[in-house]
């Protein structure tokens, strides 16, 4: 797909998805969050951006982590996903972030101008994410930190045969790509030719909890990244979906609900490279 059309496809998608995000999957990603803000290691007072932020539910321990004296940049390219984390912060009261609609593979950012640069379970969306690591190197100071989480390989996601389902009705852009970085040690080796040094990687194992079949279909549907598809068919079809994506969950049906497997993969890596710094 043309990169231009895939970023299109993301942003609409992710609109679509925005007010039921928080709901469907906070519970679900806190395990890779924990891990990303453990290796991050923010300290008080850091300058940090954040890259396909959200709904803001990362964004906001990293403001509480770097507190008043520190600085967040938080930044993705949904407009009602940066509304749904302006009006998340609002609420802390966290004047030291700001939010800004800009591509991962173009931050408009100064260069060495962060500390750190994160990105929570965004990259899989990316057309070319080797550019978009670049970014998140370029904007660091010397010797400055990285930490990226994705899904990891898509044969440990139990959910994962959403992508197939829908795309035997339109091709949804996301699959088979989204499963990419997490398989064996491609996220490391993308970080390293990016000019990232000392990696660090870990790969954990994890349970997407759903209290019943509703809530199964509005997480895969509704607030993920087949929402824009999704919005696009008819009752008819959609049931056909639901029918299709609960049969493939099934097997980790339990009497109150399904606790289907899931991974992720998250790397640390620190930035030594002047590769990356516009000219």
């Amino acid at each position: 797909m043309d990169p231009r059309l895939q970023r299109r496809v993301q942003r609409y998608g992710w609109d679509r998805a925005a007010t039921a995000y928080d709901q469907a999957w906070s519970r679900q990603l806190r395990p890779s969050q924990d891990l990303l803000l453990e290796l991050a290691d923010l300290d008080e007072g850091e300058e940090v951006v954040e890259v396909a932020c959200g709904s803001g539910l990362v964004t906001q321990r990293i403001a509480s982590l770097v507190g008043p004296s520190g600085k967040v940049v938080a930044t993705d390219l949904s407009g009602r996903m940066l509304d749904q984390a302006r009006n998340l912060l609002a609420e802390s009261g966290a004047d030291h972030v700001t939010f800004r609609r800009l591509d991962a593979e173009s931050l408009e950012l100064p260069d060495a101008a962060f500390d750190a640069s994160l990105c929570s379970l965004g990259l899989m969306y990316v057309p070319d994410p080797p550019v978009a690591l670049r970014e998140m190197g370029r904007v660091l100071r010397p010797g400055g930190r990285t930490v990226v989480g994705v899904w990891g390989e898509r044969g440990a996601c139990g959910w994962a045969e959403v992508f197939p389902i829908v795309d035997a009705r339109v091709n949804t852009a996301v699959c088979p790509l989204f499963f990419q970085l997490g398989t064996g040690d491609n996220l490391a080796r993308r970080m390293e030719e990016a000019g990232f040094r000392n990696l660090e990687v870990e790969r954990i194992t994890t349970v997407i909890e759903y209290d019943s079949p509703e809530e199964a279909v509005e997480a895969a549907f509704v607030a993920g990244p087949v929402a824009m598809a999704y919005s696009r068919f008819d009752e008819d079809t959609r049931a056909q979906l639901h029918q299709e994506y609960l049969a493939s969950i099934a097997p980790y049906a339990e009497a109150d609900g399904f606790r289907v497997p899931g991974e992720f993969v998250l790397a640390r890596g620190e930035w030594t490279s002047s590769s990356g710094v516009r000219k």
